[in-house]
């Protein structure tokens, strides 16, 4: 009876073991599913935060900025000392005798070397690694501002394609009902052949134009899959924000903004660098020193003494090298810096202008698209679909023909295209003059 009682007290704690580790399992799965991004309602503000977490192009720029830190940990590094072990006075006739090895009849000798640089070289060449530093996380910055605007193209044309989809949806489902409509009017007489043949031509028409608006919907959840890191479900992603309401560019200093600009900020740190580079350079004609000791042995033998002359003992030396500069006094390596200075200089002044003119060019932009969406809004969209809807009153009571119907069906889905394309061209543009003012907002 005990033993039986012991077995099902084990099997209980095997089965409360095994329950236990279960909840575990499934609560660590619930946990994950609950971290994981629901990509089939992407907000932008989600979709930004796995551009930063997973974005190939962030990665890479981190990773120079690491090289970079790398860089200044060498330059900040002092030369080594060098060791020097040797054995001289070998007589091949004689043989290095017996017993150890400070007994050899042989000389040996122990050095150390050690240069000292001068001409503040290491000072000059931290600085100059702190400075690239500085620029490689500047870089970083400028490719996440880059990385943001694609983003926000990226998503904004995923919702171009969306409400694309849509459109061509509702006119492909209009076409149907009117096909059969006209089907059934056919039969009775109502209306030709002909107008049947037209309608049903539209029709297929307007499915064409279905499949193709989703073949668009999969290339931008493809662009936008990359830039989020999620590829293998691309098909998933789904945006969800609004069309971004328009606003008004108020007049900013143009000039300090384009200083604050990652990119400027970048070329800027590259110019003084550069600088602390050319006087790396030219303190290259201040002479480095090394310094060198070195104790030497010799067998104490009086026999090997007076056949060789050599002496017994030990005795040391101190030794002080200096280049001597009858050659070359190093004009390459300055004027190579001098060079690199000037290029800086005028990769900052290329930096600028390029930042002026995208500027420039955002502004008029968002002017010019938020100018056409406004017509649009405010008139175009609504003329047409009371256009349209008159057409189909006036058709279904005998008023106009079937190309009449037709025209007006056509001339509203352009115009919502056309208007679905102009919130796109709006919302793109803005986040470009968000962008070139050096961030998204």
């Amino acid at each position: 009876m005990i033993d039986g009682q012991n077995a099902c007290l084990s099997a209980l704690g095997n089965d409360l073991r095994v329950s236990i580790f279960l909840l575990f399992m499934f609560g660590l799965l619930a946990q994950a599913q609950a971290q994981a991004p629901d990509l089939a309602r992407l907000s932008l503000r989600e979709a930004d935060a796995l551009l930063v977490q997973k974005n190939r192009e962030l990665q890479a720029a981190r990773r120079a900025g690491e090289a970079a830190q790398a860089a200044t940990l060498t330059a900040g590094a002092r030369p080594n000392p060098n060791l020097s072990l040797g054995v001289g006075s070998v007589n091949p006739q004689v043989g290095i005798g017996s017993g150890g090895l400070r007994d050899k009849i042989i000389d040996s000798s122990i050095r150390i070397d050690q240069l000292v640089e001068r001409g503040n070289k290491r000072e000059l060449r931290v600085s100059t690694a702190k400075k690239l530093e500085a620029a490689s996380g500047e870089d970083l910055s400028d490719v996440l501002r880059q990385q943001r605007l694609a983003l926000r193209a990226g998503y904004y044309d995923l919702m171009l394609a969306q409400d694309k989809v849509a459109i061509s949806a509702d006119t492909a489902e209009l076409y149907q009902r009117s096909l059969q409509a006209a089907d059934l009017r056919l039969k009775a007489g109502d209306i030709s052949g002909s107008d049947v043949a037209r309608i049903r031509v539209d029709a297929l028409r307007a499915q064409n134009d279905a499949r193709a608006t989703e073949a668009e919907r999969k290339r931008a959840q493809i662009t936008l899959s990359y830039l989020i890191g999620a590829e293998q479900r691309a098909d998933e992603i789904k945006a969800t924000d609004p069309w971004p309401a328009m606003q008004k560019t108020a007049a900013t200093d143009l000039d300090a903004l384009i200083e604050r600009r990652p990119d400027v900020r970048a070329a800027q740190a590259r110019i003084e660098a550069a600088g602390v580079a050319r006087d790396l350079a030219k303190s290259l004609r201040t002479r480095d020193l090394t310094l060198g000791a070195q104790f030497d042995h010799y067998p104490v033998n009086p026999g090997y003494a007076a056949t060789s002359g050599a002496g017994t003992g030990n005795t040391w030396g101190v030794f002080v090298s200096v280049p001597l500069f009858t050659q070359y006094y190093f004009e390459g390596e300055i004027a190579q810096a001098e060079s690199a200075y000037n290029s800086a200089t005028d990769n900052l002044e290329r930096t600028r202008a390029v930042a002026r003119a995208e500027i420039a060019r955002a502004l008029s932009d968002v002017i010019a698209a938020a100018e056409r969406l406004a017509r649009f809004q405010d008139s175009m969209l609504a003329e047409a679909r009371k256009s349209a809807d008159s057409a189909e009153f006036a058709y279904e009571n005998g008023a106009i023909g079937v190309m009449d119907l037709l025209d007006a069906r056509r001339t509203l889905r352009a115009i919502q295209l056309d208007a679905a394309a102009a919130q796109a061209d709006h919302a793109k543009a803005l986040a470009a003059w968000q962008s070139g003012l050096g961030g998204t907002q």
